[in-house]
Formats: structure tokens, C-alpha cells, sequence
């Protein structure tokens, strides 16, 4: 008995060690999954992007890249057929802030229940999910809420302002939104990065602070959330809000930093290492 006890210990010990076979990896999402690899749209405010960042962490995933910028859940679902999507043993979708800003109808889960078209989050995201299943039905499917986002001003086109998820977009918050993802996830009982509430960057700290004019002086000044609210940015005139060192999750409001992808990356690795 002694000796069957150490010898499975032996093998025990052994294939903890052995090389985990290769899985694939493919990230469904927006602009924040498109920035990986194609740092240059970032004006090179990031280095790595999470994907990059899981795989470093996890070499035997190997990732493809399905991110879209501004895309939506329902653009994601009319063109889930056209993508190129593969068969992959992990499938990430990570929607929902553009959603938000355009105002697309959330519905209700019955419309993921019954199918019921893209018309609504909860209908494209069925739309998703179907193909996915219909790739792999023993992926493991992870859903990622969207993250808090403050001010935007797009780093490419200072002209393109959009205001922080603290204000409703036609009578609904981002949280909504982050919302439906996470009630998918547990109806379906998919696994979830559940971004908005728990990786720790809020509309706080998003940023370290928003450069704009003092209304009464012209003189540039760093205010912090929610200071900064309603203080005008004449893009015609005013530097761009966001230097430098007013990145800490987010290099401009709205699309992470490094230190916001590591966040993102160390949730994911968190769920996709026991695999």
C-alpha cells in the first residue's frame, strides 16, 4: 500500500509538471479587443493589449483577434456569419459600451430565450451565442461586462466628444447594459469577467484628472472627477484633455491603458488557467 501510495504521488507530481496541450482563443468584441496588436490607433498610448497579455501569461492559448471598432452586439450579430469565425476552445465577448452610446434596446431576456432577432442586446447576443454553439458546443463561453467609462475624446479625432457613463444615454445607464451581460451569464451559467462592478476601475479613477481652461481665468487647470463635469472643451481651441499623465485605466476616457488591459488580462487568466 506504501509503495501504490508513492508511486501515485510520483505521477501525481509528474503531470502537474507536464505542458498543458494547446487551446485557441477567440475574442469576440469592439474596439478595445481590436486595439491588441495595432497599438499605432492608439497614437502607441499602450503597449499590450489584454490579449497579448493572457497569452504571455498562458502560451498554450492562442488567440484570435474579432475585435471591430464602434461595433455594437447587434453588429456584432448581423455579421457574426461573415467574421471568419473559428472553432476555439475559449470564445470571450466583450460588447455592451457602444451599445450604451448608440442606444440600443436591451429588451428583455426572453428575447435571448426565444430568438428573437438583433434588435435588442438580449436577441443579438442569443444571435452570438448560437454560433458559437454551433462551432463548439463544449467551448467554454465567458461573457465581460463593459467597464466604466468618464469623458471621451477620441485621441485620433479631437473633435468626437462623447460624456461619461454617469449621465443616461435616452433614459439608460451603462450599468443596464452591464446588467443584461451579467444575467446571460447566469441564466446560461457562462463564465464572467464581470468588468463593470468588480475589476476596480470606476468613473473615478478612470483618469487621474481632465486638463481644461477654468471658465473664469482661461488658464489650464487638472480637475478630477466629478469636478470636471460640465466645464467646456472647445476642441477648435483647447489642448487635448488628456496628456500623458492623466492616464490610469484609460489613456482617454473610454479605451484602457496598459494598466487597464493588465486588469482585464488578470481576470481573465484568473478563469482560463484552470482549463
Amino acid at each position: 500500500m506504501k509503495k501504490l501510495f508513492v508511486s501515485l504521488a510520483i505521477i501525481g507530481l509528474l503531470t502537474s509538471f507536464a505542458p498543458k496541450k494547446d487551446m485557441s482563443w477567440a475574442a469576440i468584441g469592439d474596439s478595445i479587443t481590436f486595439h491588441n496588436g495595432r497599438i499605432q490607433y492608439t497614437k502607441n498610448r499602450i503597449t499590450k493589449a489584454y490579449l497579448d497579455r493572457v497569452t504571455d501569461e498562458l502560451p498554450y492559448i492562442h488567440s484570435f483577434n474579432h475585435g471591430y471598432g464602434g461595433w455594437t452586439a447587434k453588429a456584432m450579430a448581423d455579421n457574426i456569419n461573415n467574421i471568419g469565425l473559428e472553432k476555439a476552445d475559449f470564445y470571450t465577448v466583450f460588447l455592451g459600451t457602444n451599445d450604451w452610446w448608440t442606444a440600443l434596446p436591451i429588451g428583455t431576456f426572453s428575447d435571448y430565450q426565444n430568438s428573437a432577432g438583433n434588435s435588442t442586446v438580449y436577441g443579438s447576443y442569443r444571435t452570438i451565442v448560437n454560433k458559437i454553439k454551433t462551432l463548439n458546443s463544449d467551448a467554454v463561453i465567458i461573457l465581460m461586462t463593459p467597464l466604466q467609462r468618464t469623458d471621451y475624446v477620441d485621441i485620433n479625432d479631437i473633435n468626437s466628444i462623447i460624456p461619461g457613463a454617469y449621465k443616461a444615454k435616452n433614459g439608460h445607464f451603462l450599468s443596464e447594459y452591464a446588467d443584461a451581460v451579467k444575467t446571460i451569464a447566469q441564466k446560461e451559467s457562462f463564465k464572467l469577467v464581470d468588468l463593470y462592478y468588480k475589476s476596480g476601475i470606476t468613473i473615478k479613477n478612470a483618469v487621474n484628472y481632465k486638463r481644461l481652461r477654468d471658465p473664469q481665468t482661461g488658464e489650464y487647470k487638472n480637475y478630477t472627477y466629478p469636478d470636471y463635469i460640465g466645464i467646456p472643451f472647445n476642441p477648435k481651441t483647447d489642448d487635448y484633455p488628456y496628456p500623458i499623465d492623466a492616464m490610469n485605466f484609460m489613456y482617454d476616457g473610454l479605451h484602457p491603458s496598459d494598466k487597464g488591459h493588465a486588469v482585464i488580462a488578470k481576470m481573465l487568466v484568473k478563469i482560463m488557467k484552470k482549463y
